[in-house]
């Protein structure tokens, strides 16, 4: 029996509970998942509780949590100022269909902590939050179609399920008008002169949408010097900005990276950390934008000249509970700090795994993301003399990395007690410690000599 198949075998036979729980799975629900992300071969992971930077499964397994709810807790799991506001807050209830204090002090957060925050709407996911920010925009433009970047990760509605994966030409998922791709104009990032070629073709822009790190959270690195320039363009041709910060809002620092880098934009796309843990989004922008919410008692007006929303869901009280624990420990800059040191160490350990075994490769990712980027390119490995020379920006090459190196990759990570994000990378918390980054270490090199010896990763010679 090969090494792989012992390592298959052994995987399946600690976690007899979860092979249940998926055979159960396959039987009920679409997909046999409730996320694309969260298949995995030969047994998703079926969690039972959290703990700070760990988690169990219900099998027992220990993992060191580097997917982080998607992306949510900076915090870690079950921090005790958002399980005590919950659980006082839910004596009262869990839900009224009403606004409630809670609502509009966790709106105020907010607005203080965010830039571009002058008005503030809730959804109930990033996927809502671009939705709603794109209908703002074109509203208030009176212009149809978007500016994106390909690789770009903006959710799942209609608009936005294409451009993201490569080839980024291709259709995103079945099930989708043609005419929705007629809306969306998508070109590389980075090329500020390429943005101004397209607003002076295009004369039905509504707005540029972005990740602020760079495509899928930092995967695609992206140079503030961009931001800035991107800023000037959209203001000097009167389009509106938005920046989707689903992962960066007060992870990159209490005000996001619209803070960090110095960029107001004109909307925000929040959600993830802004509810501490709990479903919740918003959608935030300047008032003259923001307005089009307004319902003003003249019949015309209302039914005619404003954007729609409702949500049955949205500021819920148990989100806001959350979402105000959070965002007042986050306004400290503390968490932040934290998560963003022990990421600088993973990043140092990591590299230096890598540079022992001579990988051609490299760990990197901002603030506190861990991206790994392995170069399969024969040509471009034995063109490089070092691992510096392998450093891209390209979208195509960084998310095109083969889907057998991925799974392996995630496998081995799993089997030893990592679990990661996606891809190849992760998010850390404020409280992840010294004995996390050794142990995570320990099982990165277990995993990079296991996927050396299976020749799914390349050395520079």
């Amino acid at each position: 029996m090969s090494r792989n198949n012992d390592l298959l075998t052994d995987y399946v036979a600690r976690r007899p509970v979860s092979a249940t729980w998926f055979r159960r799975a396959r039987e009920v629900l679409g997909g046999s998942v409730g996320h694309d992300l969260r298949h995995f071969e030969p047994i998703p992971l079926y969690i039972e509780r959290g703990a700070g930077s760990r988690k169990w499964d219900v099998d027992g397994n220990e993992y060191i949590d580097f997917l982080g709810g998607n992306g949510a807790l900076l915090l870690g799991h079950a921090p005790a100022e958002i399980l005590s506001a919950i659980t006082e807050t839910v004596q009262r209830g869990t839900h009224f269909g009403n606004d409630h204090p809670l609502h509009i002090e966790w709106a105020e957060l907010v607005q203080r902590l965010i830039p571009s925050a002058e008005r503030v709407r809730f959804v109930n996911s990033g996927t809502e939050a671009t939705l709603l920010a794109l209908r703002l925009a074109r509203a208030f433009t009176g212009h149809n179609r978007i500016l994106r970047f390909e690789g770009h990760f903006h959710g799942w509605h209609d608009d936005v399920v294409h451009g993201f994966h490569p080839p980024f030409d291709a259709d995103g998922s079945l099930g989708v008008p043609p005419h929705v791709r007629d809306q969306m104009i998508a070109i590389p990032d980075g090329d500020l002169n390429l943005v101004e070629l397209v607003f002076s073709r295009e004369h039905d822009i509504a707005a540029v949408i972005l990740e602020p790190s760079g495509a899928s959270w930092g995967r695609v690195p992206l140079d503030p010097d961009f931001l800035h320039g991107l800023r000037e363009l959209t203001t000097r041709h009167n389009i509106p900005l938005v920046f989707d910060e689903v992962v960066t809002g007060f992870r990159f620092s209490p005000g996001g990276a619209q803070q960090l880098y110095n960029v107001v934009p004109d909307l925000t796309s929040l959600a993830k950390i802004v509810a501490g843990g709990m479903p919740g989004g918003a959608v935030v922008g300047c008032t003259e934008i923001m307005s089009l919410f307004d319902l003003t008692g003249d019949a015309h007006h209302d039914r005619y000249q404003r954007v729609v929303h409702f949500g049955t869901f949205n500021a819920s009280p148990l989100a806001a509970a959350a979402g105000i624990a959070a965002l007042q420990r986050i306004a400290t800059g503390e968490p932040t700090h934290a998560a963003n040191a022990v990421t600088q160490q993973l990043h140092r350990a990591w590299n230096k795994v890598l540079g022992d075994f001579g990988i051609a490769g490299y760990v990197y990712g901002p603030c506190s993301t861990i991206h790994v980027y392995f170069e399969t390119d024969p040509d471009r490995v034995r063109d490089a003399s070092t691992p510096d020379d392998l450093y891209t920006t390209d979208a195509t090459r960084l998310k095109s990395m083969p889907a057998e190196l991925i799974l392996e990759y995630q496998r081995q990570l799993r089997y030893r007690g990592i679990d990661i994000m996606s891809s190849t990378g992760g998010v850390v918390s404020a409280v992840h410690t010294q004995q996390d980054v050794e142990q995570a270490t320990d099982v990165f090199t277990q995993t990079i000599a296991a996927l050396l010896e299976k020749n799914l990763i390349l050395t520079v010679s």
